[in-house]
Parts: C-alpha cells; structure tokens; sequence
C-alpha cells in the first residue's frame, strides 16, 4: 500500500487545517436597510451605517424605490462597493417585521422602510432591528443570497 486510502472516495486536500476552529471567525455579510428623509449626506448615512453594522461585511443597501436616487445614499453605496435595491412600499408592507412604524406607515405606505427592506435585500434573518443614528434609520439582516439582486 502507499499510505492513499483505497476507496476513500476523497482526494487529500492540500492546505487543509486540521483544526477549524482555529479558523477566524468568517465576517457575517450583511444586507443594510435605510430610512431617511430626503438630503441626508453620504457621511451621516456611511457614519450611521458603520455604528450599527460593526464588524460585519455591507454586501448591500436597500431602501424605499422614492429614496434610492438620493445622493447620499448613492454615495455611500459607492464607498463601500455594493449596488442599492429599491423596493416598492407595497412590497415592503407584505413582510412582517418586529417594529412597525403607524408614522411612517401613513407618511410613506408601508409601516416599515429600515427593517423590511433589509429583509428583502438579504433574505436571512433580521440581525439588527432598525436603529437611528444621526436621523438615519439602519437596520441589517444575514445576506443568504448568492447574488443580492435574486
């Protein structure tokens, strides 16, 4: 025999480690949902959005179809590389969410922007429910989605 192992079935991997768990933690990529009034700037959204998004990888902001074009919102989707999805107050309004807003329910037509569109955009679990930093609204949910766009 020359020490491969007859019908293992495997090749022998090369680099492997021989203890994942001492592996790095992998980051968690996120997808960030946002609520905010018209005109915020790309440093209060990117300050508000690094708050709560700590350590975790922006794969993709997400926001109400009536907000996407915002400059600051443009802006700050550039500086940390990922596209913007807009969704529809209707679409947003058909996913539950924890912490529905009745205000921002009859301003925009959905009771919820931060948290629901974060839900859309990643399709994972809400991990941080929508936090306002500087007058903007943030909330992340676990990207699953291999193209964020699906």
């Amino acid at each position: 025999m020359t020490g491969v192992e007859r019908g293992s079935g495997r090749s022998p991997r090369v680099g492997a480690v021989s203890d994942p768990d001492s592996l790095p933690p992998r980051r968690i990529e996120l997808a960030v949902g946002l609520g905010l009034r018209a005109g915020v700037s790309a440093d209060r959204i990117i300050g508000a959005i690094r708050e709560v998004a700590g350590d975790g990888v922006v794969a993709v902001i997400a926001t109400i179809d009536r907000r996407a074009e915002e400059p600051g919102i443009c802006d700050a989707a550039a500086y940390f590389g990922v596209p913007v999805l807009r969704y529809s107050a209707a679409e947003m309004a058909a996913v539950p969410v924890p912490n529905p807003s009745e205000r921002v329910g009859s301003a925009v037509g959905t009771g919820s922007v931060a948290e629901a569109a974060a839900l859309l955009a990643g399709g994972g679990p809400l991990l941080t429910a929508k936090r306002v930093v500087d007058g903007v609204t943030v909330a992340t949910a676990r990207c699953v989605r291999l193209d964020p766009g699906d």
